[in-house]
């Protein structure tokens, strides 16, 4: 019985075979023969090999030049030259032994220096020792650091604050803490350098918008409403970012900031605010762009700044909701890994907030300098001022690139020594060349602190002027 039912098979099969349309079998018979092909063919070939000789073995040894690690930099670079600083960059600074009036450290309020200030760090010093040797999670969380968040939220009128030991690292912490892949962040080309490292770490969806223009921030709104139009189920889970400074680091221009919150509403995204430079600088009390345009700070979804600059210390905050801060606790890379904050500097920012707050005049004092300074470089020779006349940070760029970037900085660098020489310290502005996303032009930064006299911001203006116009004439 099975064998007739086998037979009836066979006979169904060989029946089919005759059934079958041609290029059928064909493409079978192809397929048949390829299959042989790869199971009796070799699948690399045995390349003949030669034995060398110890002597020619030592020949190629000698030979082989490996690619360097790195490429060559040349001696006189000016990352591998130094300027030496003896004793506090204040007021007056001691640089390679001589001593000039400090036009480049960021010390806005004058209280790097300040007997308050230091007294508070000793004091700290002495009671809690050097630094903390753990990171926040792991016994590294003082009450000092406690005092200090408590504070900075207290003085930014928000619901909390999280401090970090190092200020670069604040805002490149806090973005990809929030901002994922998939995600859409809109910044502005001018950003600085920390919010360029922390877009790359989010592995975020990047759209540049030109500096500072509001109309072009809105055609890529625009255009990415009518992309999540086509895919709305993707469009409810990808979240919108709007990345700014308040004082920008690389032009010293201010932030547009009521018409970036009406766009936020419009488009449904969220403002990060990056103010290093305008916070402890702008609004009546230093709170920064928000008190300067007198805008809710709940409209601003989260704020960082350093405390490098103003309060004259090290590391950086972040201030918002308590929910968006609580997140940054356990999302915040340089919060979570990095050792925290030495009491002693946080010690010394919580003095330098009291100064601040016992003092709000010192904002009008800057502001004014800043305005003196600015209106006495005006019609400088072959250079322009860049930046607002109340930020306390600005560039002089040349008029006219000589068409060659090296070429630029050699020319300004002669600017800044022939200063130096005539005991006023400026300082050209650095970046990574290579690794910026929109490079600026070379420039040199001009800093105002409320230590310098009113003579003091006339010969330094002057004194610029005459050099310009020696070296570029």
């Amino acid at each position: 019985m099975a064998t007739a039912a086998e037979q009836w098979v066979l006979v169904e099969m060989v029946q089919a075979l005759y059934e079958a349309p041609a290029y059928h079998l064909i493409l079978e018979g192809i397929l048949i023969l390829w299959i042989i092909r790869l199971l009796f063919s070799k699948t690399y070939k045995l390349q003949e090999r030669s034995d060398l000789t110890v002597k020619e073995k030592e020949e190629l040894i000698e030979e082989w030049q490996p690619e360097p690690l790195v490429s060559p930099v040349s001696k006189d670079h000016p990352a591998l030259n130094y300027n030496i600083v003896s004793g506090p960059p204040s007021h007056n600074i001691v640089v390679n032994g001589k001593e000039c009036v400090n036009f480049a450290s960021f010390n806005f309020l004058g209280l790097l220096d300040n007997p308050r200030v230091k007294a508070a760090a000793l004091a700290s010093l002495k009671k809690y020792g050097v630094g903390t040797c753990g990171p926040r999670g792991f016994y590294g969380t003082f009450d000092v650091h406690l005092d200090l968040e408590e504070r900075l939220a207290k003085f930014m009128k928000t619901e909390e604050a999280i401090i970090y030991s190092y200020g670069f690292s604040t805002i490149a912490s806090a973005i990809p803490a929030y901002s994922k892949r998939g995600d859409i962040v809109f910044v502005d080309s001018a950003a600085c350098f920390a919010i360029q490292k922390g877009l790359q770490a989010s592995r975020s969806d990047i759209k540049l918008f030109k500096h500072n223009d509001v109309a072009d921030l809105e055609r890529l709104l625009k255009e990415q409403e009518i992309e999540d139009q086509k895919n709305p189920r993707k469009a409810r889970v990808t979240r919108r970012f709007i990345v700014v400074e308040g004082l920008y680091m690389n032009t010293g221009t201010v932030c547009p900031l009521p018409e970036l919150v009406k766009l936020k509403y419009k488009y449904k995204a969220r403002i990060f605010l990056e103010e290093s430079l305008s916070f402890g600088v702008l609004g009546e009390h230093g709170r920064g762009v928000t008190e300067h345009y007198g805008i809710s700070i709940d409209d601003i979804d989260l704020i960082s700044a350093n405390m490098e600059n103003s309060l004259a210390s090290i590391g950086g905050f972040c201030c918002g909701r308590s929910f968006v801060i609580d997140h940054q606790r356990l999302s915040g890379q340089g919060y979570c890994f990095s050792a925290s904050l030495p009491p002693l500097l946080a010690a010394a920012a919580i003095e330098a907030l009291n100064i601040m707050e016992e003092n709000p005049g010192i904002f009008a004092v800057l502001k004014k300098k800043c305005q003196q300074i600015h209106k006495a470089l005006q019609g400088i020779y072959g250079l322009k001022v860049v930046g607002e006349s109340f930020s306390p940070a600005f560039h002089l760029q040349l008029e006219e690139s000589t068409g060659s970037r090296e070429k630029d900085v050699k020319l300004l660098q002669e600017i800044v020594n022939q200063c130096m020489n005539r005991s006023i310290a400026l300082t050209q502005a650095r970046y990574l060349e290579k690794e910026e996303k929109c490079l600026p032009p070379p420039s040199i930064r001009v800093v105002v602190t409320v230590e310098q006299t009113e003579e003091e911001l006339e010969r330094a203006a002057s004194t610029i002027k005459e050099v310009a116009q020696a070296v570029l004439l």
